[in-house]
């Protein structure tokens, strides 16, 4: 069976890299429409695979060959969606099997991006529309091939069917709802595009950084067998939420979770989509919106109606971006909660030189803490300074969290966990109705090994080391320099600081000697100062010396 996942994992990243070579050779490297080529073609290669094999199967349960379903009318193709449930609905005049057959057509541009169209228009398709916080919609599908010049646009059509139709995608018992599979498999999709750029929801979540995360809350207390809204305010391509989602698994009526989220990026939005559809979470593509969350949250407690109030989440997660420049929305979103305890320590100022260095993952802090439900649990990534700040905002959100005993623990990560941003950081786990009279505290920065990604340096945890910081925070054990439990009282004491180097225990080595030994070591440690002692002064009379030999000199310019 691993042989197989291993063999179709191959075949898959070796179509991405083949699609990444013919945008090259057609002037698109390196432009925003790659991507959009790239992912567009790669989703309706495995939306039609999967329609194909799901006509197979279908025809392997009637007893009716596929031939025949394939030339039935379309009236009667449709009686068949509605008795076999599809993610996307496809006809078979869009598939890869029938349009190659058209290649030769001078104009098969046309027809594929009519194809891709009449996907994104068929009614049973409109919930895979994202929505957007002003209201529109955004499609499934665009017309790709306008992406390249016109005299292009037939070849680069008729490439693209060379590549997607090579080979098939196998939709077998081994593939369905493996969601490991398809998490590495969306990771190499966009692992060239997701990229830190310096503005909202750029950044991608590692995945071994989103499990570990998931694991935890999910283990901070017993899962039971029904539906949890759970919520990303700044998604990005959704690592955090979905591996959220599959962590809590399925019950009797289906997927214990119902994902929300909301991002300010076109671009991350279109890649959550496509995550969420790889994944089977189409029942909550409607949840997925495209807007700034703090400005115009999106999520209320009566759908559509603003007057209802924000919405309340059983889990949220979040990596919302660190620092950028928010200063043009500022004070509207002041304006606008300021009769609320939204964002109850504040929002940052805007600085009179840099702006792109407003710290506006305070404000994601504050909201999740108002969107999470009485009995809620979050966690949170933010940069490591957030946990000694000793003043402003970063206090006043950290004293928040001790005073209501909300804060499970923290967990500070190895430097560079993330290869596209230097900055260090840390993971907050709350939780609000926390029972324990503890916070764990657990300092990973030492662990891990360093790799070169592309240009930049990563830390790349072990197996044994994920398991590790897993354990140790689920388990609440105190492991030496490692991690330490604390008392909400001991953190107040300390001005509210959740560095675990703060509170470990200063051990001093004892040693066993005798009298003489102790003599011996005395003597050698008075003989070394002396001798140093000695050098010292023959270095200060040198020095003393050679300032005398210095002569003030003044020469004439002539004038010159």
């Amino acid at each position: 069976m691993e042989q197989i996942v291993t063999q179709l994992e191959n075949k898959i990243k070796e179509m991405i890299d083949e699609l990444k070579g013919l945008c090259q050779t057609n002037g698109l490297s390196n432009q925003a429409s790659e991507e959009v080529v790239i992912t567009s073609v790669f989703l309706y290669k495995f939306l039609n695979d999967k329609f194909m094999a799901n006509l197979n199967d279908f025809s392997e349960k009637t007893g009716m060959l596929l031939e025949t379903i394939l030339k039935n009318e379309h009236q009667e193709l449709m009686a068949f969606y509605n008795t076999y449930p599809q993610d996307v609905a496809f006809k078979y005049e869009d598939t890869i099997e029938y349009l190659i057959n058209k290649s030769t057509n001078n104009k098969f541009y046309e027809l594929f991006d009519d194809a891709l169209e009449r996907i994104s228009n068929y009614p049973e398709n409109d919930e895979f529309s994202i929505d957007t916080a002003d209201g529109g919609r955004k499609p499934l599908f665009t017309r790709i091939t306008e992406n390249v010049e016109s005299a292009k646009r037939n070849n680069f059509a008729k490439n693209i069917f060379g590549i997607i139709s090579q080979d098939k995608f196998s939709f077998g018992e081994a593939f369905k709802n493996n969601f490991d599979f398809y998490s590495a498999i969306f990771e190499y999709l966009i692992k060239d595009y997701n990229v830190a750029s310096g503005v909202y929801a750029e950044y991608f979540t590692p995945q071994v950084i989103s499990s570990t995360i998931a694991k935890i809350l999910v283990n901070m207390s017993p899962v039971e067998d029904k539906i949890y809204e759970v919520y990303d305010p700044a998604a990005g391509s959704g690592s955090l939420v979905l591996h959220l989602a599959n962590e809590l698994g399925k019950g009797n009526f289906g997927d214990k979770a119902q994902v929300y989220t909301q991002d300010i990026s076109n671009k991350s939005s279109r890649f959550l989509r496509i995550n969420m559809i790889l994944n089977g979470l189409t029942n909550s593509l409607d949840n997925i919106i495209e807007g700034d969350t703090l400005l115009s949250p999106t999520h209320f407690r009566i759908p559509l109606d603003p007057d209802s109030g924000l919405k309340q989440f059983d889990y949220i997660t979040a990596n919302p971006p660190f620092k950028t420049d928010f200063s043009s929305t500022r004070d509207s979103i002041e304006r606008r909660w300021n009769d609320t305890d939204r964002f109850f320590a504040g929002i940052p100022k805007i600085p009179n030189k840099d702006k792109s260095k407003m710290a506006i993952y305070l404000c994601f802090i504050q909201h999740i803490l108002y969107s999470l439900k009485e009995d809620g649990k979050a966690a949170v990534v933010v940069p490591t300074g957030f946990l000694t700040a000793q003043s402003g905002i970063e206090k006043e959100i950290r004293s928040k969290l001790i005073d209501n005993k909300w804060l499970k623990g923290v967990i500070s990560m190895p430097s560079n966990i993330f290869a596209n941003t230097g900055t260090n950081v840390s993971v907050l786990f709350i939780d609000k109705v926390n029972k324990s009279e503890n916070v764990i505290l657990v300092d990973a920065s030492n662990l891990g090994s360093k790799v070169k990604e592309g240009k930049n340096q990563k830390t790349v945890l072990s197996n044994d080391e994920v398991k590790k910081i897993e354990d140790t925070f689920i388990d609440q054990e105190e492991v030496d320099d490692f991690s330490v439990l604390v008392s909400f009282d001991e953190i107040k004491e300390k001005n509210y600081s959740f560095s675990a180097g703060q509170y470990f225990e200063i051990k001093i080595e004892y040693v066993e000697m005798t009298e003489e030994e102790f003599k011996n070591k005395i003597n050698y440690y008075r003989n070394e100062l002396n001798e140093l002692f000695e050098k010292n002064k023959i270095l200060e009379k040198e020095i003393k010396d050679n300032l005398e030999k210095l002569k003030y000199e003044y020469e004439e310019d002539d004038g010159k």
